[in-house]
């Protein structure tokens, strides 16, 4: 029996090496598969900051942090100074979806630049309003939600004074957030204005716009800056 277990002896150990190093090598298996997939989440992780990054300086560019000629707030200014127009920045008067109709006493602004609005799906589309067949209010502070330009004018403006902001709508508008939108026109509205607004024309974006008192041959040159920063700026936007 004595020489029977001096034989089985051996055997054991290195039954116990060898399982001893199996378990070993499987550690270090579950360790570097656990530092790979560290790495990798790691990689997933710069990957999304830069591309975040990459996102916030196109927005800025697009939304005037560019710098760039159509959107300088300089030409702006000395263009509505010219033309003894008004700019004005507001703060965000709301943005609720609503169903009943408002009327202009609803708004904090006149024109409105925002505030609660129509749902989805109803806002006025783009494009030339005839005289008393423009949108209600409700549903075109929806339409400067996503980032259009309103050309406004007031009840019983003359034909000229109409025709010159047809023309002006009808401008290729440069630097466009969207190229497969036609030029002329781009994300604006032509309108009679129907809050009653203190201006002879004015262009309305979310919360903004430039008024003139009066409309005079440099009024055009201000709205037209105006359009230039405003145009895509809003917090949504649509093609």
């Amino acid at each position: 029996m004595r020489w029977r277990s001096l034989l089985l002896r051996p055997v054991s150990s290195r039954q116990e090496e060898k399982e001893q190093r199996k378990r070993e090598r499987e550690e270090r298996e579950r360790a570097a598969a656990q530092a790979a997939k560290r790495k990798r989440l790691l990689q997933i992780l710069v990957g999304a900051v830069v591309g975040a990054v990459i996102v916030a300086g196109v927005v800025l560019a697009f939304a005037g942090g560019g710098g760039d000629s159509k959107r300088d707030k300089g030409d702006l200014t000395a263009a509505a100074r010219a033309a003894g127009c008004t700019v004005k920045a507001f703060p965000e008067y709301g943005n609720n979806h609503v169903t009943k109709t408002l009327t202009a006493k609803d708004f904090k602004t006149n024109p409105p630049t925002s505030g609660d609005h129509i749902p989805p799906g109803q806002e006025a589309p783009v494009g030339v309003y005839a005289p008393g067949n423009e949108p209600n209010i409700t549903n075109w502070v929806h339409t400067l939600e996503h980032g259009r330009i309103l050309l406004q004018y007031k009840a019983n403006s003359s034909p000229a004074t109409i025709a010159q902001l047809q023309k002006l709508y009808d401008e290729p508008v440069a630097d466009r957030l969207f190229d497969e939108v036609p030029a002329n026109g781009y994300h604006s509205v032509l309108m009679q204005n129907n809050s009653q607004m203190p201006f002879e024309v004015a262009a309305v974006a979310w919360r903004n716009y430039v008024g003139c008192p009066k409309f005079n041959d440099k009024s055009i040159a201000a709205l037209s800056a105006f359009r230039d920063v405003y145009v895509d700026t809003a917090p949504e936007q649509f093609p």
